[in-house]
C-alpha cells in the first residue's frame, strides 16, 4: 500500500483548470521545486561506466583511439580511380609497369561492371522498382492498420476513462450531497440541543425562585417542660397529638 499511487485527477469531470491564476500556480511549483533540487555535475557517479569492449570491431577500436588522440581522419583515397604512369624515377622498372597495368584493368572491370548495371537496370529496372512499390504499398497499408488499431484502442481507452470518471463523478456528487445533508442536519440537531439547552436552564432558574428555601420547610421545634415538640404547619403541637393517642388507648372499650 505504501507504494501504491492514487490518481485523484478526474480531468473530464473536474473544472477550474483554465481559471486564470491556475496555471501560473502550477509554474510557481514546479520553481519552487526546482530551486529546492541541487543536481550534481555528473548525477551517474554512483553507477558503473558501462562496458563496450565486447561490441567492438577492430576497424571501431582503431578510430576510438584516433578520436582519443585527437587525430585528423584519414582522406577519401581516390588513387583506385585514377590511371597515372609509372613515376619518373621508375620508367625502367617492369614492377612500376605492372602495377600500373593492373590498376588499369581494375578501371577498366570496374567501368564494365557499371555498364552491365546499367544494362541490368534498363531491361529489369522498370519491373523491379514496381516489385518495390508493391512491397512499399503493402508495408504502407498494414502501417496504417496498425495505426488505425492503435488509435481505436486509445479511443476505447479514453472512452472506458471518461467513462469510469463520469460514474465516479456522479457517485461523488451524490456522496457530497449526502454529506451536506447529513451536515446540515446535525447542525439542526445542534441548534435544537443549545435551544433545548436554553429552554431548561431558563425552567431552572424559573423553578428555583418559586421554590421556597429548605429551612422553611423545616419544621419549627419548641421546648416545653425540657421535651422537645415539633409544630406542625397548622399549628398543632406533635405532643399533644400523642398525649391523645395514649388517652384513647387508655379508655376501656364497650363491647356492644
Amino acid at each position: 500500500m505504501a507504494d501504491e499511487v492514487i490518481v485523484d485527477a478526474l480531468p473530464y469531470i473536474d473544472h477550474g483548470y483554465d481559471d486564470v491564476g491556475v496555471r501560473e500556480s502550477a509554474m510557481a511549483m514546479v520553481e519552487e521545486e526546482c530551486r529546492r533540487y541541487r543536481p550534481t555535475k555528473n548525477y551517474l557517479d554512483h553507477l558503473p561506466l558501462p562496458t563496450s569492449t565486447p561490441f567492438e570491431t577492430p576497424l571501431m577500436i582503431n578510430e576510438f583511439e584516433r578520436i582519443q588522440n585527437r587525430l585528423p581522419m584519414e582522406t577519401l583515397s581516390m588513387k583506385r580511380y585514377e590511371l597515372p604512369p609509372p613515376p619518373s624515377g621508375k620508367l625502367s622498372e617492369v614492377s612500376a609497369w605492372q602495377e600500373s597495368i593492373e590498376n588499369s584493368m581494375a578501371q577498366l572491370e570496374h567501368q564494365w561492371v557499371r555498364s552491365l548495371n546499367l544494362e541490368l537496370m534498363l531491361d529489369y529496372g522498370t519491373e523491379a522498382w514496381k516489385s518495390y512499390l508493391e512491397v512499399f504499398t503493402a508495408m504502407q497499408a498494414k502501417a496504417q492498420l496498425q495505426l488505425q488499431q492503435l488509435k481505436k484502442d486509445m479511443q476505447d481507452v479514453n472512452w472506458q476513462r471518461k467513462q469510469a470518471q463520469t460514474q465516479a463523478g456522479e457517485k461523488l456528487r451524490a456522496l457530497e450531497a449526502h454529506w451536506v445533508l447529513l451536515v446540515s442536519k446535525n447542525y439542526e440537531i445542534e441548534t435544537e440541543c443549545v435551544e433545548l439547552e436554553k429552554v431548561i436552564k431558563a425552567a431552572r432558574e424559573q423553578l428555583e425562585q418559586l421554590t421556597p428555601s429548605s429551612e422553611e420547610h423545616l419544621p419549627q421545634t419548641e421546648h416545653i417542660n425540657g421535651h422537645a415538640t415539633r409544630a406542625d404547619s397548622n399549628g398543632t403541637n406533635s405532643n399533644d397529638v400523642d398525649d391523645a393517642a395514649a388517652g384513647n388507648e387508655d379508655e376501656p372499650t364497650n363491647d356492644a
